[in-house]
């Protein structure tokens, strides 16, 4: 069951990672994709793997806040 959890986080994580130019609001899922996938390193017993997405989540969420919303016409 973990390796589902792992396969579906990661999975969402690069889905969202490809939809990032299509709104600020997929920056903010890439980074909950991250943290998913970081909670699965660390329950997987792999914690360099889970340090390394939790700061990934971080930077995503950095990227987030200072994102601006698509100029409209």
């Amino acid at each position: 069951m973990l390796t589902v959890y792992g396969a579906g986080a990661v999975t969402f994580m690069m889905l969202m990672y490809a939809f990032e130019r299509r709104g600020r609001w997929f920056i903010a899922a890439f980074a909950l994709g991250c943290a998913l996938s970081s909670s699965y390193g660390f329950l997987a017993g792999t914690w360099p793997f889970g340090v390394v997405e939790a700061i990934w989540s971080l930077i995503a969420l950095r990227r987030f806040a200072t994102a601006r919303a698509p100029h409209r016409n």
